[in-house]
């Protein structure tokens, strides 16, 4: 799948706005990056561990590359808004969390995109991502097997254990046994386990079958991650 690499996936997703409506989308990121308003939204996004980084940008629809002069200059009506980001778990459980923990916030963002349905209820708002959404010719991750946490708790247990090697090398044979277990015992939680997870499920647009979505929203154009670079 292409959309996925171990442990981890990556969501390239583009609505149409009209002109009129990107100056107010546009209040709303100056609001949220420069006076970090809501801030308990930006800090219940924080703490969905499972998330590696979600972006938001606006493409204005003369903002689109042209590689040459024999390329046909684009006549677009409508302006663009890209949402690139990278998660843990299953599709349906990461837009689920959208719609349950910041409901707010991702309205005031998606609420200029043309036929946005809100992010309650969830179903319409499931169908809505996946109808715009992108499937990646090319994902790639450092750390294919590891979810964010198990980094997180590796990089945890790699300070710990240079701790307990300083510490040791003065200890005598006698202390060393009881304090190796007690070392063991307080970096348990660090012990997770990696390798590949299933993150398919029965929304997601790179799934064979589609549940309670219809075929119609599956994405049939590519893009690489790399446009995650776009500027506005």
């Amino acid at each position: 799948m292409s959309n996925v690499s171990g442990k981890a996936y990556a969501i390239t997703n583009t609505t149409p706005m009209p002109p009129w409506k990107t100056f107010f989308l546009r209040v709303v990121f100056f609001m949220i990056g420069r006076l970090g308003i809501p801030r308990r939204d930006q800090q219940d996004l924080a703490n969905l561990s499972f998330i590696h980084f979600a972006r938001w940008v606006i493409i204005p629809r003369s903002a689109w590359p042209r590689l040459s002069t024999q390329q046909p200059a684009e006549d677009l009506k409508y302006d663009y808004l890209m949402f690139c980001s990278n998660f843990n778990g299953s599709w349906v459980q990461y837009i689920d969390a959208f719609s349950d923990v910041i409901p707010g916030g991702m309205d005031n963002i998606w609420r200029w995109s043309d036929g946005y349905p809100g992010s309650r209820p969830i179903t319409p708002f499931l169908a809505y991502i996946a109808r715009n959404q992108y499937n990646n010719d090319y994902y790639y991750s450092a750390y294919p097997g590891a979810s964010t946490s198990d980094v997180l708790r590796s990089l945890d247990l790699n300070a710990k254990l240079d701790v307990f090697v300083t510490a040791s090398e003065t200890m005598s044979v006698e202390e060393f046994e009881p304090a190796y277990y007690a070392f063991l015992a307080s970096v348990q939680h660090c012990l997770g386990s990696t390798g590949r997870a299933r993150v398919a499920d029965a929304f997601d647009p790179s799934a064979e079958t589609h549940i309670g979505v219809s075929q119609s929203i599956r994405p049939v154009a590519t893009v690489s991650s790399a446009t995650a670079t776009q500027t506005s």
